[in-house]
Formats: C-alpha cells, structure tokens, sequence
C-alpha cells in the first residue's frame, strides 16, 4: 500500500516513482479505499464543483453570515477589480475575492469544502481558481493539485493539528495556506521539493497566529484571514519556484507549529475570549461596522 508518515517519506516516493506530489496522494486514496483510480478522481472533481460553486456565487448574489457580522465583500472585490481599482494583480486580487467569497457561504450555512477546516476553507479553492483563470489552467489539473493540497493536509492532521481550539489559528488558515502554497508550484510546473519547500515556508511565515474569532462565530476575523492565506501562499508559492530553497524542512516545520501552538493561551485557541473577540467593538460593548 501507497502511504507515508511525513513529508521526508512524500518526497522519497516521489523520487523514487518520478512522480509527483499529486499522484502518490491519488494512489494513496487508492489503495486506502480501495477504488480505482476513475472513481477517486471522480470524487475529487466534486469536491472541486462545490469549491468553485462555494467561490464564484457570492460575486453576483452576496450572502449574508448567520452571525450577520460579514456578507457581500466579494461582490464589493469583484466591482472594485472590475473597476481597475485593485492594487494586488489579478491572480491575488482573485484569490482573495474567492477566498472570501467562500467564507461567506460558509458562515450562512451554504455548502463549503472545509480544507481542511470550515473557518479556512476558502484558501485552496481562491489561490487554485485564481490561477486557472488568469492562466487558463484545464480543470483536470487544478484536481490534480488537489490531491497535492491533500497531501499536505493529511500531514499536518497526522502529525499536528488543524484545529484552532488545539494549535491556534495557525493550525486553521497556517496549513491551509500550506495546502494552498504546494499546490500552487505543482500546479505552475514546480517540482515536489519545491512544493514542500512553499509549504514549509507559510508556516514560517504564520507561526503564532491565534485563533479569536469575534463572537464565538466562525465569520470575522476568519474571512480576512483567509484573504491573507492566500497572499501569504502566493508569496510562498513564487519564493520556491523562483529556486530559493527553504532552509527548515516541512517535518520540522509542522513540528514547530504544533509546539507553539500547544504554548498559545488558551484565551486565544478559539474561546472568544481574548485577541478580536476581546476588543469592545469585537465583545460588542462597542461600535461595530456592521451595526
């Protein structure tokens, strides 16, 4: 059977194999489930129909959250790019538009693919959709590149955490952003190591991101923090593909988050009670943007 523990073994398939990220996690899935291989990029095409669909519907029918504290901000990124009045480029200007295009689905309890969580889902499906559409990328590819962002979501749950109430917010939009990186040099040509190194270096650069969600609820400040996933994933993304190797390996990396996540205080792992959730416009002893 195809597996492996860490990203040292990942890598070593793929060496051994010639092969990419995405086609040892697509055998892994494979001999796991014991399905052929048809089936299981079957499945994946639907996980990446409802990311799309998760992404794209806000733009023209804006959702509002259940908490009510987000709701229309994509459509408002979509009218400012439209306008010319975006500064990020069109590949960034995308990714953060779907990424908070599929927050909002999510906070108003529409369909969403969490990846790996419901509070980041919207970090893999923004950077992937951004650059198959600015370089009109075949859809068969960005699926392959999910099985790659899967990769690395499996090892971070296998040997950490991507839970915000255990690791922090860094273990949420962190790995995903992770997820998000790999995929990404894949996608535009990279090689695996390459992909891990993109990986490794947005944990780097999220170490210590605290989970303080406004309210108790999964809206804010989760949605401009899937936004920032994005960026901090492109910019990894183009760092490893430029040839600038990471000096920490992903293993010790994952490592590291999970320590530091575990030495985060408890008010700021998701209990509302400190970070935004404490602030009195975040408590809501104060004035609030969206009344």
């Amino acid at each position: 059977m195809t597996d492996f523990k860490s990203a040292r073994e990942l890598l070593q398939l793929c060496q051994d194999r010639n092969c990419s990220i995405s086609a040892i996690m697509r055998q892994r899935e494979c001999d796991l489930a014991e399905r052929a291989a048809d089936e299981v990029n079957q499945q994946m095409g639907q996980v990446y129909t409802i990311m799309k669909q998760s992404a794209l519907t806000p733009l023209c029918t804006p959702v509002k959250s259940m908490g009510g504290l987000i709701g229309g901000e994509a459509k408002k990124l979509t009218l400012c790019r439209e306008s010319g009045g975006n500064l990020c480029g069109e590949v960034l200007s995308r990714g953060i538009t779907y990424s908070m295009a599929v927050l909002e689905v999510n906070a108003s309890m529409g369909v969403i693919v969490a990846a790996p969580t419901a509070g980041s889902s919207g970090i893999v499906p923004g950077l992937l959709l951004a650059l198959q559409e600015v370089y009109q990328i075949p859809d068969v590819q960005v699926i392959d590149a999910l099985f790659n962002a899967g990769a690395i979501g499996y090892l971070a749950m296998r040997n950490a955490t991507v839970a915000g109430a255990v690791g922090g917010c860094q273990a949420e939009i962190g790995t995903a952003a992770a997820m998000a990186a790999s995929a990404a040099v894949e996608l535009m040509g990279g090689s695996s190591q390459q992909s891990l190194d993109a990986a490794a270096t947005v944990l780097m650069n999220m170490l210590g991101l605290v989970c303080d969600p406004v309210r108790g609820l999964v809206e804010y400040p989760c949605q401009n923090r899937n936004a920032a996933g994005v960026a901090n994933a492109l910019i990894a993304a183009e760092i490893s593909l430029s040839g600038i190797r990471q000096m920490i390996p992903l293993d010790e990396m994952i490592d590291t988050m999970y320590q530091v996540g575990k030495r985060i205080p408890y008010e700021l792992r998701e209990t509302a009670l400190g970070g935004c959730a404490a602030t009195p416009s975040g408590s809501g002893c104060g004035t609030c943007c969206h009344g």
